[in-house]
């Protein structure tokens, strides 16, 4: 086997073996812990830019194949495994982990101590990193630990229009009409799609330079802002598009990035996690039912809600009445959902599309449908 080195930019190492295509590979290194959904984590785009580990062991086991792709593409910067498997054993696989990897050009590394690195990770927080095989072997580790300390850092990175489409495209309501969604795409994800259309919604999906005039020229019902990657601070764009949005009062969900857009555009700040929320295990309170949501996570950002810590409704810094934190999470209190109570608005930090599983959130596709009905009866 070929021997990789993963050198973190606080300078510690750790050692294994070349898994996908050598070369070099820089990122910011998160770990996510779900021990199921690894081709989702591989081609969801707001994994962009970071060198993704994987705490569970035994990674690959069930291939892959291109159904349960979420985007045409891997986007991740690198893959960090423990045990990759030897063998595929599923009936729906098409190829191998190893192979889809060196397919997009993914330099990771297998062989590593995942749990030692989690936990340093835990400690010291998220950070810039770099994989080395091949020839880049051939550098010291001086030279390995400047190249990682000279890469870009997430904060302040903007990285929506790298993973989002091009061009704007449609895709048609299953079954019954009950309305149109304007999706402004920061790094969408098919499953995403696919709950929206199943529930009688048509679907436009922009990129994410479209302007205001681009998105509302259809009159939608209702405007989606998608998860992605990159820091809700550097997207004053997309910010400035949602006010209008929800100027003009046209109801609004947003998902994770959309969230946190949300908090922007309300007037709220956002800041950057420890060390994040990234795996399908995280468990969400839902203030409204005090139902507990085990629910799927991919962000390092969070939105700050001064005095709506104890779910009291405040006042949006930016006149848009009154919002109230809807989610909190568990572990740590982040906010994990916001409401406006005088605009038809609302989002959720988490992933109620999770293809690889839970399913508990995917009724906030239902509370759009509701919120649509219900701003037509009310416009009609």
């Amino acid at each position: 086997m070929t021997k990789a080195v993963l050198m973190l930019e606080d300078g510690r190492v750790f050692t294994g073996h070349s898994y996908g295509k050598l070369g070099q590979t820089l990122g910011e290194i998160v770990f996510a812990t779900g021990m199921t959904g690894y081709q989702e984590t591989l081609t969801d785009p707001s994994y962009a830019g970071q060198i993704v580990v994987q705490t569970a062991p035994h990674i690959g086991n069930t291939g892959v194949n291109a159904r349960d792709e979420e985007s045409d593409r891997v986007w991740v910067s690198g893959y960090v495994l423990r045990d990759p498997s030897r063998v595929v054993s599923n009936f729906r696989a098409q190829g191998s982990l190893g192979t889809e990897l060196e397919r997009y050009d993914i330099v990771g590394i297998s062989g590593v101590d995942t749990r030692a690195l989690t936990r340093h990770l835990r400690s010291a927080g998220s950070m810039r990193a770099g994989i080395f095989s091949g020839e880049s072997l051939d550098l010291s580790s001086e030279e390995q630990l400047d190249i990682v300390r000279g890469s870009r850092q997430m904060k302040g990175l903007s990285l929506s229009d790298q993973v989002s489409t091009t061009e704007m495209y449609s895709v048609a309501a299953e079954g019954e009409l009950v309305g149109s969604v304007a999706i402004l795409d920061l790094g969408i994800k098919r499953s995403t799609i696919e709950h929206m259309v199943a529930r009688g919604l048509a679907v436009s999906v922009y990129p994410a330079k479209a302007t205001a005039d681009e998105l509302l020229e259809s009159n939608p019902d209702a405007v989606f802002f998608s998860n992605g990657p990159g820091d809700p601070e550097a997207s004053a764009a997309q910010v400035a598009l949602l006010r209008e949005v929800l100027q003009k009062r046209i109801p609004f969900f947003g998902i994770c990035f959309g969230n946190q857009l949300l908090g922007r555009a309300l007037g709220f700040e956002t800041y950057k996690l420890t060390f994040g929320h990234r795996g399908i295990n995280q468990p969400v309170l839902d203030r409204a039912t005090g139902k507990v949501e085990v629910t799927a996570h991919n962000h390092g950002f969070a939105v700050r809600v001064p005095g709506g810590e104890t779910g009291e409704a405040v006042e949006s810094p930016e006149g848009f009445g009154r919002v109230r934190v809807s989610h909190i999470a568990l572990n740590d209190d982040v906010v994990e959902g916001l409401e406006c109570l005088d605009l038809p608005a609302f989002s959720v930090q988490y992933h109620p599309e999770a293809a690889a599983g839970p399913h508990d959130s995917n009724y906030l596709f239902d509370r759009l449908v509701e919120v649509i009905k219900a701003s037509k009866v009310k416009g009609a």
